[in-house]
Order: structure tokens, then C-alpha cells, then sequence
């Protein structure tokens, strides 16, 4: 008999520096925990979050974008990670659907990993296709299946995504489902172990 595994909801952004932290924890709980974890989209709005376009900030909201990366870099200091500012505004759909498609065929994490690094060291364009298809050629997808899931189901799935996380009250990345409770933010993958051992599911 298969064993039974409760389902993580997961959202990210590529484009969201806490989103990159969480995800090695992430990985983790199904290994300590009898969990899968279910990767969902979430756009992260930086413009709606810190004051409009990147001339339009008040020096309020680029003290606390400044605050922000300052936490993300302790953060990936201690991990050795590396997490540099993007310079502009990315629109991270195309990525996003990739990571959907990518996780359709067992391969999310090759894909991912690679996005988020790269993304956060400013070596790719998380806008271009050629780029996403170079990861994804890195990642052994089929690109021209991408192509064709791009015009065809792709923008309809995440725009399931979205709905199904404005359902779940998500307002920002990573978020965590358990079980129907939320859990935001990097520095709460500890807290989702705490409630996965309460619901007696290490393993």
C-alpha cells in the first residue's frame, strides 16, 4: 500500500529573496516528514508592496526595501548563499509557468534551483524566453513543449494558481499551507515542522 502523505501547499516567486531561502527547508520536510509538497505560484507585487515604480518610492519605502535585502543577505550569509538586488522590476510569469511545467514532469526542483540562483546572482533574465529555455535545456525539459504549453494551458493555470491562492488568504511569498493553516515567510519553515510533528507526522 502506498503510504499516505499530507500535502504542503507551497507558494513562490522567483523574483522574492525569502521565497529562494525557504525552499531548502522546504525540500527537507519530505525527507523528516511524511508530507509532499504541491508548488503553487504566487505573484509577488513588489510595485503594490514598496510605493510604485522604482522612481515613484518615498525614501521611507526604499529604507525598508534597503532593510529588506539587508535581512535576506544575514540570512544567506549564514548559508552561503548569494542574493544581490535586482536592478529593475521583473515580471516573473514566464519563470513561473516554467516552474509549473517543470514540476509536471518530476523536474521543479533542477529547474528552480537553477532560477533562483542564477536570478539572484543577476545572471538571468527571468523575462526571456531564450534563457528560461536554456535552463530548462540544463534542466533535461522539452522546451518546445513549453512553447506550445505557453499559448495553450500555461496562462490558464496560473491564473488558477492565483485564484486558488487568493482562496487561501495568501498575501505575499513563500507561503505555507498546513493542514488549512498559513504559514508566511522563511523564518517559518520551523514552525511548519512544529505543526507537522503535532500532527504526528515525522517520519
Amino acid at each position: 500500500m502506498a503510504e499516505h502523505l499530507e500535502i504542503i501547499k507551497l507558494y513562490f516567486d522567483y523574483k522574492s529573496p525569502f521565497t529562494y531561502l525557504a525552499m531548502e527547508p522546504a525540500y527537507r520536510l519530505e525527507q523528516t516528514h511524511r508530507v509532499r509538497l504541491r508548488y503553487l505560484p504566487c505573484d509577488f507585487n513588489p510595485r503594490k508592496a514598496y510605493g510604485g515604480e522604482l522612481e515613484e518610492r518615498t525614501e521611507r519605502d526604499w529604507r525598508k526595501v534597503r532593510y529588506l535585502y539587508l535581512d535576506a543577505r544575514r540570512h544567506a550569509n549564514e548559508r552561503g548563499i548569494i542574493i544581490r538586488g535586482p536592478q529593475k522590476l521583473f515580471d516573473s510569469r514566464l519563470a513561473m509557468m516554467g516552474g509549473m511545467w517543470a514540476d509536471r514532469h518530476g523536474k521543479f526542483r533542477p529547474y528552480s534551483d537553477r532560477v533562483f540562483e542564477r536570478f539572484f546572482k543577476r545572471e538571468l533574465d527571468i523575462e526571456d524566453m531564450s534563457a528560461i529555455a536554456g535552463v530548462m535545456n540544463e534542466a533535461g525539459l522539452d522546451v518546445e513543449g513549453f512553447r506550445r504549453y505557453l499559448e495553450s494551458e500555461g496562462p490558464r493555470d496560473l491564473q488558477a494558481a492565483y485564484d486558488e491562492a487568493e482562496r487561501d488568504g495568501a498575501f505575499g511569498v513563500p507561503t505555507f499551507i498546513v493542514a488549512g493553516e498559513p504559514f508566511w515567510g522563511n523564518d517559518r519553515v520551523a514552525w511548519v515542522v512544529k505543526k507537522l510533528d503535532a500532527m504526528g507526522l515525522r517520519r
